[in-house]
C-alpha cells in the first residue's frame, strides 16, 4: 500500500512538472505567433512554479517575449523604454543564474549575434537584437525631433553593449546639447575605454568644455587635457586648452613655460601669442605684452582679440604716461610735458587702427564705438568723434554717455 501511495505522488509530481514545461512549450509558441500577452502571462505561472522557476531557460523566453513587446511597441514613449529595460534586467539575471557563461547553453544564446535584415521569425531575440532595436528606435526619435527620448533609446542601446561606439557617441552629443552634462560625461569615457576607437580627439573636445566650463572644475578638466595631449601631442589645440587651464589654476610660471615650449613649434598661433601677451602684462612687461598682442594681428589681421587688446594696451599706455605727468613736480612737469603728452597722443593714434578693425569685425560693439568716440575726442579729432557720437545716438539713444 505505502509503495502505491509513493508512486501516485511520484506520478502527480511528474504530471504537475510535465505540466508546467507544457505551459513554457505553450508560451514560446504564443511568442513566436505574436500572442505577447498571452505568452506573458503564460511565461510568469511557469515563473511562479517551483517546478520551473529555477530554469534559465524559462527566463530567457520572458526576456525575449518582453523584448518582443519592446520592438513591436512603435509609440516610443517612456512606457516604451520601460519595456526595453525590463527585457534588458531579465536578460541579465537569466545570464547570472545560467553561470555567466557565455561560452555554451544559455548564456550563448543571450549574446548570440543579431542578424540584420532577415524574417523576424529568423532574429534570435538575443542582447544584440535588443541593442539593435533601441538602436533603431532612437534614430525614429531622433529624426522627429524627440532628443529627449532619442537619448534616452541611445542610452539603452549602450548599456547593453558600452564599447558600442556609435551609440555613446550619439548619446553623448545629444545629451551635451539637451544640457545633460553628466549624462553625456558618462558616454564619452565610455568611448575612452574603448581602445581602437578612432574619434577620441572629438570625444576629448566635447569632454574638456563640459569640465572646465560648465562644471567649473578646471582640475578635472585639466587631468583630462594632459591625458588628451598624451594620446595626440600633435593636436595643437590642446596644448591651448592646456595653457587656458593653467591661467584658470593660476599656475602661471607653469603656463608661461608650456607658452614658450608651444610657440616653439608653433610661433604663428594667434590663440597661444594671445595668452603669452596676458601672462606678460599681467607679470609687468608691457612692452613685451604689446609685441606679442601685435604678432598674434600680423599673423592673422582679422583676429579680434589680438586687435582688442593690442589697442587696449595703448591705451593702457597712454593713461600710465599722463599718471606720471600729472605727478610730477610744476617744475618737472614744464619741462617734460610737451614730450609726454606727444608719447601718451602717439600711443592713442596708434590704438585707433586696432579698434577699427576690431569694430570692423564686431560691427555692433558699441563699447568699441564708445572707445573710439572718446578717443577721437582725446585727440580732437572732432568730425570722426562726431562720426561715432551719431552712431551710439542711433543704437542707445540720446543719453548714451549716461549709461
Amino acid at each position: 500500500m505505502k509503495k502505491l501511495i509513493l508512486s501516485m505522488i511520484l506520478v502527480g509530481a511528474t504530471s504537475l512538472a510535465f505540466g508546467q514545461k507544457k505551459v513554457v512549450r505553450s508560451a514560446e509558441k504564443n511568442f513566436k505567433s505574436g500572442d505577447l500577452a498571452t505568452a506573458m502571462s503564460e511565461i510568469e505561472a511557469a515563473i511562479a512554479n517551483p517546478e520551473t522557476s529555477s530554469d534559465p531557460a524559462t527566463y530567457l523566453l520572458k526576456a525575449k517575449i518582453q523584448l518582443k513587446m519592446f520592438g513591436t511597441d512603435s509609440t516610443n514613449t517612456m512606457e516604451t523604454l520601460a519595456k526595453g529595460e525590463a527585457s534588458l534586467a531579465t536578460f541579465n539575471e537569466t545570464f547570472e543564474m545560467a553561470g555567466s557563461n557565455k561560452e555554451e547553453g544559455v548564456g550563448k544564446e543571450i549574446y548570440e549575434g543579431d542578424i540584420l535584415g532577415v524574417p523576424d521569425n529568423l532574429r534570435p531575440y538575443s542582447l544584440e537584437t535588443l541593442k539593435n532595436v533601441s538602436y533603431d528606435k532612437a534614430l525614429e526619435r531622433y529624426n522627429e525631433g524627440e532628443m529627449d527620448m532619442a537619448y534616452e533609446f541611445f542610452n539603452l542601446s549602450s548599456e547593453i553593449d558600452k564599447t558600442d561606439t556609435l551609440s555613446n557617441y550619439n548619446a553623448a552629443f545629444i545629451a551635451n546639447d539637451l544640457g545633460r552634462f553628466e549624462d553625456a560625461k558618462k558616454h564619452l569615457n565610455y568611448l575612452l575605454e574603448v581602445p581602437d576607437y578612432n574619434g577620441k580627439i572629438n570625444v576629448y573636445y566635447m569632454l574638456i568644455p563640459i569640465l572646465s566650463t560648465e562644471e567649473k572644475n578646471p582640475e578635472a578638466a585639466y587631468e583630462t587635457v594632459t591625458r588628451a595631449r598624451a594620446e595626440f601631442p600633435e593636436e595643437k589645440t590642446f596644448a591651448e586648452f592646456e595653457i587656458q587651464l593653467l591661467l584658470q589654476l593660476n599656475k602661471m610660471d607653469e603656463a608661461m613655460a608650456q607658452i614658450q615650449e608651444a610657440l616653439k613649434t608653433d610661433p604663428n598661433n594667434t590663440s597661444i601669442l594671445l595668452r603669452s601677451g596676458y601672462l606678460k602684462e599681467k607679470s609687468g612687461d608691457i612692452d613685451g605684452a604689446l609685441a606679442d598682442y601685435k604678432k598674434s594681428v600680423e599673423v592673422d589681421p582679422n583676429f579680434y582679440e589680438g586687435n582688442y587688446y593690442a589697442g587696449a594696451l595703448m591705451l593702457e599706455k597712454s593713461r600710465s604716461i599722463l599718471a606720471e605727468l600729472n605727478s610730477l613736480p610744476d617744475d618737472e612737469w614744464e619741462k617734460r610735458s610737451k614730450s609726454m603728452g606727444e608719447e601718451a597722443n602717439q600711443y592713442y593714434t596708434d590704438a585707433i587702427p586696432y579698434f577699427e578693425k576690431a569694430l570692423e569685425l564686431r560691427p555692433d560693439d558699441t563699447d568699441i564705438m564708445s572707445i573710439l568716440y572718446q578717443v577721437h575726442v582725446i585727440l580732437k579729432n572732432d568730425a570722426e568723434a562726431e562720426k561715432y557720437n551719431k552712431k551710439l545716438i542711433e543704437l542707445l539713444g540720446p543719453n548714451w554717455m549716461d549709461r
